[in-house]
C-alpha cells in the first residue's frame, strides 16, 4: 500500500482538481482499502485500489450534484508547486487539461503520467480495453487542438 501512495495521490488530485479534495479522497481511499482489505479477491491489488478511488470520486460527484454546497473558506489559497519549466506553458497545459471531460482526463493521467498499460487502466476503471484506447485518443486529440488554438506561432506542422 505504501508503494502506491505517490501514484494514488497524483491520481486523486487529477480527479478532484484540488490539492485539498485530493488529499481527502486519498485518505478515504486508504481507509477503505485498509478496513475492507478482506474483500480483495486476489488479482491486481493496484487495480483494485484505483477502482476504489475512482468509485469514491464518482460517488462524491453524484452527491455534490444532488446536494450542492458552497465552500466556507473560498479565500484560502494554496501555494502552487514550483514548476521547473516555463510557467506560461504549464498554465496553458493545466487549463487545457481542465477542459477535458473527467473520464478522458482520468485515462490520460493514468496512461501518460502514471505509465500504466491500457489493460491496467481498463481494470482500474472497470471499462473495456477499446474504451480506454478511444478515450485516450480523444483526450490527446482534444488537448492537441486546444493547445494549437492558443499557439501564437505554429511550432509543428499540422497533422
Amino acid at each position: 500500500m505504501l508503494a502506491l501512495l505517490p501514484a494514488l495521490r497524483r491520481y486523486s488530485r487529477s480527479l478532484t482538481r484540488s490539492d485539498i479534495e485530493g488529499e481527502d479522497l486519498l485518505q478515504d481511499c486508504v481507509e477503505k482499502v485498509l478496513v475492507h482489505g478482506n474483500q480483495w479477491r486476489g488479482g491486481s491489488f493496484k487495480s483494485w485500489t484505483y477502482r476504489i478511488m475512482t468509485n469514491l470520486h464518482l460517488n462524491r460527484r453524484r452527491t455534490q450534484q444532488r446536494h450542492p454546497t458552497v465552500p466556507i473558506d473560498e479565500a484560502a489559497a494554496t501555494a502552487e508547486p514550483e514548476m521547473a519549466t516555463d510557467p506560461l506553458e504549464n498554465r496553458r497545459l493545466m487549463a487545457a487539461l481542465e477542459t477535458l471531460a473527467p473520464e478522458f482526463r482520468a485515462v490520460l493521467m493514468l496512461v501518460v503520467v502514471e505509465g500504466h498499460s491500457y489493460q491496467e487502466v481498463a481494470d482500474m476503471l472497470d471499462i473495456p480495453l477499446g474504451t480506454v484506447m478511444s478515450r485516450l485518443s480523444r483526450a490527446r486529440h482534444a488537448l492537441r487542438e486546444k493547445l494549437r488554438q492558443e499557439n501564437v506561432i505554429q511550432m509543428r506542422r499540422p497533422q
